[in-house]
């Protein structure tokens, strides 16, 4: 359907931005707001956001065709500044008389991804100061298949970055500094398809090195994170395409990493143009326009601003579900994300594969470390009555065990499996082990019964909190891939609380996990 151009608004933090979009972009204006110190503030943004948007909104509509509908970032973001953009969007719909549309801010910048790539079903690295999530498209959203647990990676960058007196935005002073710079071990910590970079943050300010090393030992770690997790999510979906998108997708080291990665898996990779990665109008006017093509508008009485508005809330009308991944499984071989599975009789071996994306000391200390823990936590979950495959030999790199010829879970969700995954979990949670990527992939059926594999990311603990998010992992899981998430969760939970003395503590806490990544 042929609508003509729309006008677009963003204004979620620190740019302040309008586009004309119709068939392509048509023009792109934007004022920036840039603090004298420091990170935002956003009553500061707002107040800059507010003296400069008739000017930049002006020059975009200036000698162009009026805009046959509205769109501005209703969320997330920052409560202050979006009431900026909202309310100038509302007036300006009004006074056109035209649709006025509210675009999810995360799915804009996905939308974007797609048409510069011209790619049809992507897995999504969305990067950016507050937001570090992986996505895909299923049953009619954008599902969230691993993010943050604590702080965005750009927010990340500008905290280190400020702790060394660098000026702000800080991701282009630490990938200036860190070309020089040599790696030292600093905290990596990824949990299944999450991952989180406080810990990070912290021994970086504190590392007693040259700034360069320090620049560069955070940007190795923290881009083999995000790598790690967005070729986890690739091996769940069985996608073939992948785009890497928010302003943090500017470091070229990041681009590398990802490239490197999917030349590895035989997955096309792009990234948009600069002026499509960081918060634009332009991202806001295209998803405005495909939005409108397919009726999704919004009644200016219902177009309050969501500073929480999660990607996953958006109900995707405008693309139609694609066809599940052409998978041809070797009978002799599976690929995970960070292992291969040779089988051979009644026995599976596990190799962990060497990343070329890791820095050498990385790599070999993560494939010697996980490949020592897992070999060990798979024998004490086995103590404890959680069925596991026997292990028969230990390399290095290389975990010999019984071929445990099953389903993945993924694969048959009723609410009876669910139920004994709870209790199973139950039981190793009891015994203080932590899986550490419960994800339906990793539960094998057999025989209606339910094994438990890949201890890769295992560790002990009798945190609250690291048992909180083992389960979270697995519920994100359920919700981005299963038709009956709550269902399905609720059967894991009664399994759950028959073997965990303190379950419902543990669930109080993973809800808890759950709202830290509904955007502060």
């Amino acid at each position: 359907m042929k609508t003509g151009p729309v006008l677009g608004i963003e204004g979620t933090a620190w740019n302040l931005s309008a586009a004309l979009f119709d068939d392509d972009l048509i023009k792109l204006v934007s004022n920036p707001y840039r603090p004298v110190q420091g990170g935002i503030h956003p009553r500061e943004a707002a107040q800059h956001h507010a003296s400069v948007i008739s000017d930049v909104i002006e020059e975009v509509l200036k000698g162009n065709p009026a805009p046959v509908a509205v769109a501005f970032s209703q969320g997330p973001g920052l409560g202050p500044c979006l009431r900026i953009a909202g309310t100038a969007a509302r007036a300006l719909a009004l006074s056109f008389g035209v649709p006025l549309i509210g675009v999810n801010h995360c799915v804009a910048h996905v939308e974007i991804g797609r048409f510069a790539s011209g790619f049809d079903d992507p897995v999504v690295l969305y990067a950016s100061g507050a937001n570090t999530q992986v996505l895909g498209f299923l049953q009619g959203r954008y599902r969230i298949f691993g993010e943050t647990l604590d702080i965005g990676i750009g927010n990340a960058i500008d905290k280190f970055a400020r702790s060394q007196g660098l000026s702000h935005p800080g991701g282009p002073e630490v990938e200036r500094i860190a070309k020089d710079g040599t790696y030292i071990p600093l905290p990596y910590t990824v949990k299944g398809m999450d991952l989180a970079f406080s810990g990070l943050v912290s021994a970086a300010k504190n590392a007693s090195v040259p700034l360069e090393d320090a620049c560069y030992s955070f940007q190795e770690t923290a881009f083999a994170m995000c790598t790690e997790v967005t070729e986890r999510a690739l091996s769940q979906t069985g996608k073939d395409e992948l785009i890497l998108v928010g302003g943090v997708g500017m470091n070229r080291r990041l681009q590398e990493m990802l490239s490197c990665m999917c030349q590895d898996r035989d997955v096309s990779f792009s990234v948009p143009d600069p002026q499509y990665l960081g918060d634009n109008g332009a991202m806001i006017a295209y998803t405005g326009k495909i939005m409108l093509e397919s009726g999704s508008t919004l009644p200016v009485l219902e177009s309050k601003v969501n500073p929480s508005f999660r990607a996953d809330q958006v109900e995707v009308t405008w693309r139609k579900e694609p066809a599940s991944p052409d998978r041809h499984p070797d009978v002799n071989s599976a690929r995970g994300a960070e292992a291969m599975i040779r089988f051979s009789g009644d026995n599976a071996s596990k190799i962990r594969v060497s990343k070329r994306y890791r820095h050498p000391e990385l790599d070999k200390k993560l494939i010697t470390e996980r490949t020592r823990a897992e070999a060990r936590l798979i024998a004490e979950a086995r103590k404890t009555g959680v069925r596991t495959p026997v292990i028969s030999e230990i390399k290095s790199d290389t975990i010999v065990m019984e071929h445990i010829r099953g389903i993945k879970l993924k694969d048959n969700l009723t609410l009876e499996l669910l139920e004994e995954a709870g209790r199973m979990v139950g039981r190793l949670h009891s015994a203080q082990i932590v899986h550490g990527d419960l994800t339906t992939c990793n539960f094998l059926v057999k025989d209606e019964k339910i094994w438990l594999i890949d201890f890769g990311l295992a560790s002990t603990s009798a945190e609250i909190e690291h048992r909180g998010v083992d389960i979270h992992v697995l519920f994100q899981v359920l919700e981005s891939t299963s038709k009956d998430p709550d269902l399905l969760k609720n059967a894991f939970i009664q399994g759950y609380q028959k073997n965990m003395a303190n379950a419902d503590e543990i669930l109080n806490r993973e809800h808890e996990i759950e709202l830290r990544g509904r955007y502060l």
